[in-house]
């Protein structure tokens, strides 16, 4: 690939990079978890300290790693990020822990993949900074403690579940959850990422950018970069109507759903009678995998209460009906 073919690609990975809150101000939405984590940030300024570890979770593209580069910035302190499958062996958690700087905030995302014993050698550098070496092998073997500089571990999973008790205790300055966005933080995104992107949308553009984006900033700034590039192409204002023909061509019906998500009901209504239906089964049924659908499709049809999670399985309710019997679908 030649370089004039590579500037376009490292523009629009700037962009993305550039739509990035970078002061609490910009960082719209999630009130509450904001609130709580100034203070714990503002207490560990005052005294001097390190902040304690902090844990966040929630659905994809809701800002948590957007959290991580704001605290690190407000402690003025460096970043390190990695994420929870590349840390396979003890080696690779030792190699980290040991290189970081004095001050550091360490964001480990999806920390959920690590194994239990990654989790384990976690514990004593979490709770007194140390971390137990095995050096050698067999009668010969011994450990020896390692004093690891200051640091702050941020923690991101999309399943808190699968965390342990043990490690989840560990996060002494908080676990929180980060929700999906109401509508109007929504179109307050999309106007602040319209003006890093020198666009001028319509407010038509605005709400329907943003009733289509499954209530998620990442997935909002994605949608607006894609109408952008379909009026762009057609040479076209930004206005509504290009925004529904735009939508209408990426497969985007005006809640933000997909094909798969509609056959994700279908399939539930068709094959299973409406449910319940296994998870598994549904995800034979539509030729994927359970974990897809319980990450992917299943969180935002909650959130818009068109199935349900009981005991027995999935159940399509009376507003999932509705949206299928209305035809409404692109």
């Amino acid at each position: 690939m030649s370089s004039t073919e590579e500037k376009p690609i490292h523009r629009d990975r700037s962009l993305d990079t550039a739509l990035r809150p970078t002061s609490w101000d910009d960082y719209i939405g999630q009130e509450q978890v904001k609130a709580n984590v100034n203070i714990v940030l503002t207490a560990a300024k005052k005294r001097g300290d390190m902040p304690e570890h902090l844990l966040f979770y929630g659905p994809p593209g809701v800002g948590k790693t957007t959290l991580a580069h704001l605290i690190a910035k407000s402690l003025e302190s460096p970043l390190k990020s990695t994420s929870g499958v590349a840390i396979e062996r003890a080696s690779d958690l030792a190699a980290i822990l040991t290189n970081l700087e004095p001050g550091t905030i360490l964001f480990i995302d999806e920390i959920h993949q690590l194994s239990h014993k990654i989790e384990e050698l976690l514990y004593p550098a979490l709770e007194n900074g140390s971390l137990d070496i095995v050096l050698g092998k067999g009668p010969s073997a011994r450990t020896v403690e390692l004093t690891l500089p200051p640091f702050t571990l941020v923690g991101a999973t999309t399943r808190v579940a699968q965390l342990s008790s043990p490690l989840r205790s560990r996060f002494g300055g908080g676990v929180y959850q980060l929700d999906f966005y109401t509508d109007e933080d929504i179109q307050e995104i999309i106007r602040r990422s319209a003006k890093v992107l020198d666009l001028n949308p319509s407010e038509d553009t605005i709400v329907g950018v943003a009733s289509r984006s499954r209530a998620t900033p990442r997935i909002a700034n994605a949608l607006l970069k894609r109408v952008r590039d379909f009026a762009e192409v057609h040479e076209r204002e930004l206005s509504g109507q290009v925004c529904n023909e735009a939508c209408a061509l990426f497969g985007i019906d005006r809640l933000g759903l997909t094909k798969d998500d509609y056959r994700y009901l279908k399939a539930l209504e068709k094959r299973f009678h409406g449910g319940p239906a296994g998870v598994r089964s549904i995800a034979a049924a539509l030729h994927d995998d359970a974990e897809t659908l319980e990450q992917v499709y299943e969180p935002f049809l909650l959130r818009l209460g068109f199935i349900e999670r009981t005991l027995r399985g999935r159940i399509l309710t009376e507003s999932g009906r509705a949206y299928l019997s209305d035809g409404t679908f692109l």
